[in-house]
């Protein structure tokens, strides 16, 4: 229901004020500011995404909680939607969502909010390993197989079968028959 009205609701918006701003100053220079903040918006989208890539690589490096920079960086890709988007009250939000304090704030609301569940990746630490796992502090090694008991072996027979497939067609050249 929020997003259906948030749906009507924008578009009404940007009419309302491209009425009014068209009214106060004309038809090119309202134009004109918006292409403008679409170019303006752009650069800056573009430089803070390299910023919050750079935290984003950073937080992986120093094995951190990468949630954060993920935020700020889904914030900064929205905030370039809407800079994009032609309209007024679609730039003044993309250009809210590029401060780094209104982007805090947000995501401080929206933490308490959100509940977020923890996962880890991998089968844990080697079993001869200590705490720090098979090769220290840089990460595990490669992964043993499950263990098997000598009861497990299934005995079998097997026949090699030569494959007799030929294409029936030349082929396009581009694969190898």
């Amino acid at each position: 229901m929020w997003l259906f009205l948030a749906f009507l609701a924008v578009p009404l918006i940007e009419i309302a004020l491209f009425i009014q701003v068209g009214g106060l100053i004309g038809l090119w220079p309202t134009l004109g500011v918006v292409v403008l903040t679409a170019i303006l918006g752009t650069w800056l989208v573009r430089s803070q995404g390299l910023k919050a890539m750079g935290d984003l690589q950073s937080a992986f490096s120093r094995l951190e909680d990468p949630s954060a920079p993920l935020a700020h960086g889904a914030m900064i890709l929205l905030s370039g939607a809407l800079l994009l988007t032609p309209g007024f009250f679609t730039d003044a939000v993309g250009f809210a969502l590029l401060s780094p304090q209104v982007r805090t704030g947000l995501i401080r609301y929206l933490s308490k909010r959100v509940t977020v569940s923890r996962f880890e990746m991998g089968q844990g630490p080697h079993p001869q390993a200590g705490p720090q796992g098979p090769r220290g502090p840089q990460g595990p090694g490669p992964r043993p197989g499950p263990r098997r008991d000598p009861g497990d072996v299934i005995e079998g027979e097997f026949t090699e079968v030569p494959s007799e497939k030929r294409p029936n067609h030349p082929g396009s050249g581009w694969t190898k028959h």
